[in-house]
């Protein structure tokens, strides 16, 4: 199935993108999936919530994949992970995340990614000095349907339950909005230091290494990719 493309690193603009580019009414990658988990599995996608974004951490502050080339990161160790990685310039190095703040510690790898939340309640602070915020992902958990059930369901409701979903989508992106600022003023009162754009961080090189890389590992997924992107 190709539902992972929806989390290709730097596909979306913002968390409102990722949203719009998984709705299920408008999206042309969408709709080209769900017909292949209805033929598959019969199954589909009719919603999808924001789960928050993943942001990059490091003993040293990293401006661009430059600086991260050669270097271990720990990924999580799935194929698409270890591209992401390997776009970066760095060295996919995975580890248990019980056994990342000692891999940490002891150099085995010099950073790491994960949301916000992660970091903190990781204790991450205490291996880590910097936090880049390269948004490299935008996780969203879709709402998927038996499709046989699905169908019958009457037109009207099926607009209900869609309209629904997409109400309580655009509510989870103001819980993460709030989540993300609480933990970052928690990660900064415990000694960390964001790094953004305006501090020199290149996401434009970040975003087309690692999307150069995601093409050439997953070259069946160009013209959803595309297609993605596309979304106004």
């Amino acid at each position: 199935m190709n539902t992972a493309v929806f989390n290709t690193p730097f596909v979306y603009r913002d968390a409102a993108h990722s949203l719009r580019a998984t709705d299920a009414r408008t999206s042309t990658a969408l709709k080209q999936i769900n017909q292949e988990l209805v033929d598959k599995g019969n199954m589909r996608i009719i919603g999808s919530f924001f789960q928050g974004t993943r942001e990059l951490t490091s003993k040293e502050k990293v401006l661009s994949p430059k600086d991260m080339a050669g270097k271990k990161y720990r990924g999580v160790p799935v194929k698409l992970w270890s591209s992401m990685l390997t776009g970066m310039g760095a060295v996919a190095t995975p580890v248990e995340v019980s056994e990342l703040a000692t891999a940490l510690a002891t150099g085995l790898v010099v950073g790491q990614e994960n949301p916000l939340p992660n970091i903190y309640n990781l204790k991450l602070y205490e291996v880590q000095k910097y936090v880049m915020m390269t948004n490299h992902m935008q996780s969203v958990l879709s709402v998927f349907i038996n499709e046989k059930v699905w169908q019958s369901i009457s037109p009207g409701d099926r607009k209900i339950i869609e309209d629904t979903l997409a109400e309580v989508g655009a509510k989870t992106l103001d819980w993460d909005r709030d989540t993300a600022a609480k933990y970052r003023a928690d990660l900064e009162a415990k000694g960390m230091v964001f790094v953004e754009e305006k501090d020199g961080l290149d996401i434009a090189a970040f975003q087309k290494a690692v999307l150069t890389q995601v093409n050439k590992d997953f070259p069946e997924w160009t013209g959803y990719i595309e297609q993605i992107r596309a979304v106004k």
